[in-house]
């Protein structure tokens, strides 16, 4: 599967934006997505993750009751939607897809990676 992620850009604290990523390739519905963030000099941190069905989430703590993932399976996308951002949002944001036909939870590592996004939150 080939992802690609957008949606990105410059909003002042507090504002809102939705990032996509895109899938390509067949059998969308195996793979559980998630999302993770880097900013400069930064290690990439875990953000969100969905499994497959949608019927199971995850998010950081310092993201939880701002952002929502969500998905749909017939488009081939989920959907990171950032409410109440924070300048501390600021990072390049990736998608993430690992196939769990065999698997309950979500997974710990991911196989496949997309190219990035800028979110710049300013102050």
């Amino acid at each position: 599967v080939q992802l690609q992620a957008s949606g990105g850009g410059l909003v002042q604290a507090g504002g809102s934006l939705r990032l996509s990523c895109a899938a390509s390739g067949p059998s969308f519905s195996r793979y559980a997505v998630g999302w993770f963030r880097q900013a400069p000099g930064t290690e990439r941190e875990f953000v969100a993750a969905i499994h497959r069905n949608g019927g199971t989430t995850s998010y950081r703590d310092s993201v939880k009751g701002r952002f929502t993932v969500s998905r749909d399976n017939a488009k081939k996308s989920v959907y990171l939607q950032m409410n109440s951002l924070k300048p501390e949002d600021t990072a390049t944001y990736y998608c993430a897809a690992k196939d769990v036909i065999l698997t309950a939870g979500l997974p710990s590592h991911y196989d496949y990676w997309g190219r990035g996004t800028q979110v710049t939150v300013s102050s």
